[in-house]
């Protein structure tokens, strides 16, 4: 059973394709990672993946269940929005911006979404994020508020939170871009961790290293549309594309 599937997915604004019939399928257990340069559609691909953005053509599976399928703008599925809404809980998202809840403490800030949305007992779910907060290394910061952690500290936070929700897949959206270069690396500890634990992961990066070293799989886009997929001992070091070659040996350099 596929994860994530998508078929010729499009987006527009007027001329600009966004998204060019990009069309990709994530295994479960399997991490991929998209690279590109600047523009290329990448966030608003994985945004797309659970709604954040409307696409205007194409077709949408999760755990291989078909919830979108757009023409023209138009979304032909008809399903139940409790069961649309359910299937999409499944994917779990972090984003370049912590985007924790100032006024709530650590521990609040995980524990919030699975009492609120899951209707998870208050108790149950305080202990669920005390568990997972001690997973990403933050035990010792649970009454914390967010202003008094690191950029670093609080994107593991929002890891925690993601998690908290139970999704199958997670997608991380440039997840250490707004980090110190000194931070970057914690984030990427809790990631690799993710990922040897055998979660599902689709990753937009600029972290090559990151990429090369625990995706099954690396995505190369350019100009809204996938150029080149493939292993990366083979991306990294053989690609096929000029285009490819050409954006690696610009962030090699």
């Amino acid at each position: 059973m596929s994860m994530v599937k998508t078929v010729e997915i499009s987006q527009a604004y007027v001329s600009l394709h966004v998204l060019n019939q990009v069309s990709l399928t994530v295994e479960q257990r399997e991490v991929v990672c998209i690279i590109g340069p600047s523009g290329a559609g990448k966030s608003t691909y994985l945004r797309s993946l659970n709604r954040l953005e409307k696409i205007d053509s194409g077709k949408i599976y999760i755990e291989d269940k078909l919830l979108f399928d757009c023409e023209n703008g138009v979304d032909r599925v008809k399903l139940p929005a409790k069961e649309r809404g359910a299937s999409l809980l499944e994917v779990g998202m972090v984003f370049q911006r912590f985007n924790l809840f100032p006024h709530k403490t650590v521990l609040e800030n995980v524990m919030l979404s699975p009492v609120q949305v899951k209707k998870v007992p208050v108790e149950q779910a305080r202990v669920k994020a005390g568990e997972l907060l001690d997973r990403v290394g933050l035990a010792d910061k649970i009454d914390a508020w967010p202003s008094q952690l690191s950029g670093g500290q609080q994107q593991r936070v929002a890891i925690a939170r993601a998690l908290a929700m139970e999704p199958k897949i997670m997608l991380f959206d440039e997840p250490t871009s707004a980090l110190d270069p000194e931070l970057v690396g914690e984030v990427l500890a809790v990631m690799n961790g993710l990922a040897d634990a055998g979660m599902t992961m689709l990753v937009v990066t600029h972290e090559m290293g990151f990429a090369r070293d625990a995706a099954d799989r690396v995505v190369f886009m350019a100009d809204g549309a996938i150029v080149e997929i493939a292993p990366p001992e083979k991306i990294f070091t053989n690609a096929e594309n000029d285009r490819t070659r050409q954006f690696l040996q610009s962030v090699r350099t």
